[in-house]
C-alpha cells in the first residue's frame, strides 16, 4: 500500500514547532500539536481558581502557541481558518495520539538529554508502527538520537530542519541516519517538495548540517574583519548586503532579526562542536561585544534595541546603530563607498559582485573581498565533509539564507581563475581542486550542468521529470514565435507557452503581440496555451512608462487605441479556441492579474500577490480563490467578476 501523511504530531509549540505545524494544515494536513505542562497555573488562572488539574493549564503552552499563530506576521497560514486543523493537548495526557499520526516531529529545545527522555519515554511507547518519525534539530548529531531508538523506529528516522519562518523560507535540509530507509528518505523528500513547496537540500550528519554551517561563518567572518579593519555596523551591512549578491538585510541587520542571544548560543555551539575537525573553528569565538549586548539585554528586534534601534527625538523616529567598541549608540549615518557605487550599476548580482571584486580599489572593496574569500574558500573546503556537489551548498544558501547566488555561483560570477590567482597572492591556502575549475556551471550539450569534483567533469543539473525550464527549450531551439518582449516556446505535446521577458515582466504593446501570436499559434498548431515566465515576478503590470509619454505628449487617440488593444488581448485568451492556463507567481499586478482572470483556470503559487487597477490584496486571496479558480471550466461559465470588485 502507497505510504500517505494525512495526520502529523509536531511536538513543540514554541515558534518553530508552532509555525511547522501551521505550514502542515497550509497543504491539508491534520495536525497534533502537543508540549510540557506547565509547573503551575500562572497569575490568570490562579485567578479563575484554577489549578494544574485543569486541563486548561495542562494545555496552556500549546494553546498558547496556537493562539500566537493567528497574531503572527507575517501570518503562519495561508487561511486563518486551517487553525482548525490543529489540535493542541500536552505530553502527558494526549501522548496517545501519537498512535494515530503517520509523521511525528520533534521540536523540543536543542538538548540532547532532553530529546532523548521525549523518544525514549514518550514516543517510542505510542509510535504507530510504520510512522515516520523526524527531528527540527539544526545542530544535534542524528546518529546519537538514533541510538535511543529500536531498529524499526530507526529505520523510518530523518532529520526535517526547516527554517525559520516555514510557509516562506523554501528550504528544507534532509539528512538520514546510518538505519534509514533510503525508500523511506525518497519518500519525505518528494512529500516535501510536492506538497509542502520546499527545496529539498541533502546534508550530512555534521555540525549545524549546509546552510547554518556557512551562513554562520560568513556572519562571524564579517564581524571579524570588522575589527581588524576598523568599519562600523552600518558600513559592514552595506557591504555584506545587495553588493555580493545577499540580501539587502545584511548581516547584523539579519542579527537583530535571529536575535543577538540566539546568534551568541548559535557561535558557542558551533565552536564547541567543531572542535578537532574544523581548522577554521576560532571564527566563531564570541565577540566582546556581543557578550556585553547580551549582558545589556541589546538582544534585537525582539526588544526594539540590538544593532540598530529606533527611538523618538522631537517628536520623530531616529534611527540610531550600536557602536561595537563602546556598545553604545550613535545616529546612524548612511555609508557610502566608491566602488559599491559603481558596482551597484550592474544590472544582475553577478554583474555587481563582480564589478566590485575585481574593480573595487577603496577599503569597502578591500573588506568585500577578504569577506568574500574567505567564505568561498570554507565552501569549498566542505567538500565533501558536508555536502557531496556544489549544487546542495548553493542552493542551501540561497533557499535558506536568501543569497541571490550560492558561493560556488559567486565564484563563476568573479572568476574562478581569477580568484585562484589573487588568493594566491594573498598566500592563503585553498582547496587544490580550485585549480582544475574553469567554471562551476556550464551548458553542455544543451543541458545545464555543475562541475563534479570526484569526476572533474561537468555532469546535467538534476530536474524532475514533471519541472520545465523555459531557459532550456530556448536553447534548444523551441522558440517558435515572439519579439524583444516576449516569446512563445513550444513546451511538446501540443502546449505552448507565451513568456513575458521585459523589466518585470510588465505588459507592453509588445507583449499583447505576443500573446495573440500565441493564441494563434496554439490553435492552429497545438491544444493549449500556458501563460508563465522563470522571471522574478509573473507581471508588475501594464507598462505604465509608455502610457505616462502618451500622456505628456497629448496622444490621446493613441492611447485610446492603446487600451482597445489591451482589451482585445484579454478578450482573446478568455474567448480562444483552445484552454489557456494561467501560472502566476510572487506578483501578478494589475494586467498580469487581469490576464490571468480571462484565462480558463488559473494554478497560481501559493504565495502569489494579486491586485487589479483599483485594489490590492496579499498571497492568502490566492489561497482562497484558488480553489475557486483551479481548473474551473470558465468557458461555460460567465465572465468572473474583475478582482477590483471583490472583497479583500
Amino acid at each position: 500500500m502507497k505510504r500517505q501523511i494525512n495526520k502529523v504530531a509536531v511536538l513543540g509549540a514554541g515558534v518553530m514547532g508552532a509555525t511547522i505545524a501551521a505550514h502542515l494544515t497550509n497543504t491539508g494536513v491534520q495536525v497534533v500539536m502537543l508540549d510540557i505542562v506547565p509547573s503551575e497555573p500562572n497569575d490568570a488562572e490562579k485567578a479563575a481558581g484554577l489549578t494544574t488539574a485543569d486541563k486548561k493549564v495542562r494545555n496552556r503552552y500549546a494553546a498558547d502557541g496556537l493562539a500566537g499563530l493567528l497574531k503572527m506576521k507575517p501570518a503562519p497560514f495561508l487561511l486563518k481558518s486551517y487553525a482548525s486543523y490543529i489540535t493542541v493537548g500536552n505530553l502527558e495526557d494526549d501522548i496517545e495520539l501519537l498512535k494515530d499520526c503517520d509523521w511525528v516531529m520533534e521540536c523540543v529545545i536543542e538538548n540532547m538529554q532532553i530529546k532523548e527522555n521525549l523518544f525514549k519515554n514518550k514516543i517510542v511507547p505510542n509510535f504507530k508502527p510504520g510512522a515516520i518519525l523526524s527531528t527540527n534539530t539544526s545542530g544535534l548529531s542524528i546518529n546519537a538520537l538514533a541510538k535511543t531508538l529500536p531498529p524499526e523506529i530507526a529505520k523510518n528516522f530523518l532529520v526535517t530542519h526547516y527554517f525559520n519562518p516555514p510557509r516562506y523560507m523554501r528550504l528544507m535540509e534532509l539528512v538520514a541516519c546510518d538505519q534509514t530507509d533510503p525508500e523511506t528518505f525518497a519518500f519525505m523528500a518528494d512529500w516535501l517538495n510536492v506538497r509542502q513547496g520546499k527545496g529539498i537540500v541533502y546534508g550530512k550528519d555534521t555540525p549545524n548540517f549546509i546552510s547554518n554551517r556557512i551562513g554562520t561563518y560568513a556572519g562571524a567572518n564579517a564581524g571579524m574583519y570588522m575589527e581588524k579593519l576598523d568599519f562600523t555596523v552600518e558600513e559592514v551591512d552595506l557591504l555584506t548586503g545587495s553588493v555580493i549578491a545577499r540580501p539587502k538585510m545584511a548581516s547584523f541587520a539579519l542579527g537583530d532579526l535571529v536575535g543577538v542571544d540566539t546568534i551568541e548560543r548559535i557561535y558557542d555551539n558551533t565552536y564547541r562542536l567543531l572542535e578537532g575537525i574544523d581548522e577554521d573553528r576560532d571564527v566563531f569565538v564570541v565577540s566582546n561585544c556581543v557578550r556585553e549586548m547580551v549582558k545589556k539585554g541589546l538582544t534585537g528586534n525582539k526588544v526594539k534595541k540590538g544593532y540598530y534601534k529606533k527611538e523618538k527625538v522631537e517628536g520623530k523616529n531616529v534611527k540610531f546603530v550600536l557602536n561595537w567598541k563602546t556598545v553604545e549608540y550613535e545616529p546612524c549615518v548612511k555609508p557610502t563607498f566608491e566602488s559599491v557605487t559603481a558596482a551597484m550599476a550592474g544590472k544582475t548580482p553577478a554583474e555587481r559582485l563582480g564589478k566590485f571584486i575585481r574593480e573595487g580599489n577603496d577599503r569597502a572593496a578591500e573588506f568585500g573581498w577578504k569577506n568574500v574569500r574567505d567564505t568561498m574558500i570554507y565552501a569549498a573546503k566542505r567538500i565533501p565533509e558536508i555536502s557531496n556537489d556544489v549544487i546542495n551548498i548553493d542552493n542551501a544558501m540561497k533557499w535558506g539564507y536568501n543569497w541571490e547566488l550560492g558561493p560556488f555561483e559567486c565564484l563563476d560570477a568573479i572568476g574562478v581563475p581569477y580568484f585562484v590567482e589573487r588568493c594566491e597572492k594573498d598566500g592563503v591556502s585553498f582547496p587544490a581542486y580550485l585549480k582544475d575549475v574553469k567554471a562551476f556551471y556550464a551548458v553542455v550539450d544543451g543541458k545545464d550542468c555543475y562541475y563534479d569534483i570526484p569526476t572533474k567533469k561537468y555532469v546535467a543539473i538534476p530536474m524532475a521529470d514533471t519541472n520545465v525550464s523555459l531557459t532550456v527549450l530556448k536553447r534548444g531551439n523551441k522558440t517558435v514565435g515572439g519579439n524583444e518582449a516576449a516569446s512563445v516556446i513550444d513546451l511538446g505535446d501540443g502546449v505552448f507557452c507565451v513568456e513575458y521577458h521585459t523589466k518585470s515582466n510588465a505588459i507592453s504593446p509588445e507583449v499583447l503581440t505576443v500573446i495573440n501570436q500565441g493564441i494563434a499559434i496554439a490553435e492552429k498548431e497545438g491544444k493549449a496555451l500556458v501563460l508563465a515566465n522563470n522571471g522574478p515576478m509573473f507581471s508588475a503590470g501594464a507598462d505604465l512608462s509608455q502610457l505616462a509619454k502618451g500622456i505628456e505628449a497629448g496622444a490621446w487617440d493613441q492611447l485610446l487605441a492603446g487600451v482597445k488593444s489591451f482589451q482585445d488581448a484579454m478578450m482573446n485568451i478568455k474567448y480562444s479556441k483552445i484552454p489557456v492556463v494561467a501560472a502566476p507567481h510572487q506578483m501578478a499586478l494589475g494586467g498580469g492579474c487581469e490576464s490571468c482572470i480571462h484565462a480558463d483556470a488559473i494554478v497560481p503559487h501559493a504565495e502569489t500577490t494579486w491586485a487589479s487597477s483599483k485594489s490590492a490584496s496579499g498571497s492568502s486571496r490566492a489561497a482562497a480563490e484558488r480553489k475557486k479558480w483551479l481548473f474551473a471550466p470558465s468557458k461555460q461559465l460567465p465572465r468572473l467578476t474583475p478582482m477590483s470588485s471583490r472583497s479583500s
